[in-house]
């Protein structure tokens, strides 16, 4: 298979899953090792995933200029600035301190990706079961507080697996935030997050950016957009219907398929 056509498919995975409580690092490297496709630093993965908030940006572009624009007038685009803001520091921080850990040794184990497919889908099937009753229905309206708790839980979604969207959804229910406003605080917190994994990556491997990779990832990137652009839409409005359970259920499946898979091609 050529290798742009590989690059298409996976920014296809990564455009469909980095929104979905899923882990779309985790489908990415599985679906690298599955195509063959040499990804180096995984900075491939990790640089088409800014196709992906490129989308939601696009998506939300109304809301985003309204925001902005009344910052200075009104007090729930302030708070929801801030929250944004707060937010994301335990990330940046821990991916400051854990980045080179991460894609060094936790990434390649797939062991450990299908043991965080399998607990993140228990504990979300069990927060569907006891989530308290929301008071939070609106993301601009989120408590700086809680903002704040959200931002760890996605501290999680370093370990490959996890999800970045999960952890923030699972961790803003446990707050009391209603599920389409969790899911929705969890897009506009993907946008500085992943802003900043791109330009952190960008930096250290500019030295290896040949014709060939720069192509891969302009289509794989260009494929995430447009899979995002599909996704986001339909996602929230599934959620508002049916909850995270059919989610819950996908990842125990897939951990369970890829722990059976792993120690079938160990075995002597």
């Amino acid at each position: 298979m050529p290798p742009l056509l590989k690059a298409a498919l996976l920014g296809i995975v990564q455009g469909i899953t980095e929104f979905l409580p899923v882990s779309s690092t985790a489908h990415l490297l599985i679906g690298a090792r599955l195509l063959h496709f040499d990804d180096p630093g995984n900075v491939f993965t990790t640089m088409i995933q800014l196709g992906s908030i490129f989308a939601v940006m696009w998506l939300y572009r109304a809301k985003i200029i309204r925001v902005l624009l009344n910052l200075g007038s009104d007090r729930d685009a302030r708070n929801f600035a801030v929250a944004v803001i707060v937010a994301v520091i335990p990330l940046l921080v821990a991916g400051a301190l854990f980045s080179k850990f991460v894609k060094q040794v936790l990434q390649g184990s797939l062991t450990i990706i299908a043991v965080a497919f399998i607990a993140g889908g228990i504990v979300m099937l069990i927060v569907e079961r006891m989530r308290p009753r929301p008071d939070v229905l609106d993301a601009e309206r989120m408590p700086i507080g809680r903002a704040f708790i959200v931002g760890l839980g996605q501290t999680l979604a370093l370990v490959p697996g996890v999800s970045r969207s999960g952890g923030t959804i699972v961790a803003a229910m446990l707050l009391r935030v209603d599920r389409p406003a969790a899911a929705e605080f969890s897009f506009f917190l993907a946008m500085p997050t992943m802003m900043a994994a791109f330009a952190h990556d960008l930096i250290e491997a500019r030295h290896e950016f040949g014709t060939a990779r720069v192509e891969e990832i302009a289509v794989g990137f260009v494929m995430a957009f447009i899979a995002s652009a599909l996704v986001v839409r339909p996602f929230l409005e599934y959620v508002r219907r049916n909850g995270f359970a059919p989610f819950a259920w996908y990842r125990i499946v897939l951990g369970v398929v890829v722990l059976i898979a792993t120690y079938a091609l160990a075995a002597p």
